[in-house]
């Protein structure tokens, strides 16, 4: 693997760039708290592991290459986030005063799946490690430890800054609980992961 400082200074770059994968953490952290929060990051970053594995063993190259295949994980992700966006605004119009099943609804709802599925029908995550990974590829070295490597660096990455998001959010959440503060941030929320889910559906084959 060569160029490894200049991998991780990238690395870290590209992961603290808000994407669905941070929309659907803050989202959840501010409305579940902190339990929620680090469920959701588990979430992503299993999506992740599953997009490392697929560059390891060439499936991403597959995705990318692939019209059908493309455009199956790219409408499913963006009809997933469009609606979780749509899921955010509705729950504008639902008063605090909500019925105990409404709550019990409320605490089933998985946090880590939403993490999981936002990341794994995301196809831009394949295409960006199919073309990011082999930059740093040492011509000598085994590339299947090497895409394994880089993918478990990444995630790991991603681990810290999510957890230091998940724990600053949840200290500010009695001030982002405020139903003025709230309503926006809801608001805000689901018109961002609407926005992601239209922008994913409009990208093209590399």
């Amino acid at each position: 693997m060569e160029n490894f400082l200049l991998f991780l200074f990238m690395s870290f770059l590209l992961v603290i760039l808000p994407g669905p994968d941070t929309g659907i953490l803050i989202q959840n952290t501010i409305s579940s708290g902190k339990k929620s929060g680090i469920k959701t990051m588990f979430g992503s970053v299993a999506g992740l592991l599953v997009h490392t594995m697929a560059v390891v063993f060439g499936l991403s190259a597959l995705i990318v290459k692939s019209a059908y295949i493309f455009s199956f994980i790219k409408y499913a992700g963006a009809i997933y986030l469009i609606y979780l966006g749509i899921t955010s605004l509705k729950s504008l119009t639902i008063k605090q005063e909500q019925t105990g099943m409404e709550k019990k609804h409320k605490k089933s709802k998985s946090h880590f799946l939403q993490g999981f599925f936002t990341c794994v029908s995301n196809p831009k995550v394949a295409v960006f490690f199919l073309t990011f990974f082999p930059q740093f590829l040492s011509a000598g070295g085994n590339h299947f430890t090497q895409f394994l490597t880089m993918g478990l660096i990444y995630i790991l990455i991603t681990i810290i800054w999510f957890i230091f998001y998940v724990y600053l959010i949840d200290f500010l959440r009695a001030w982002l609980k405020k139903p003025s503060v709230n309503n926006v941030i809801q608001g805000v929320s689901g018109v961002v992961l609407m926005g992601f889910g239209i922008k994913l559906a409009l990208e093209k084959q590399p």
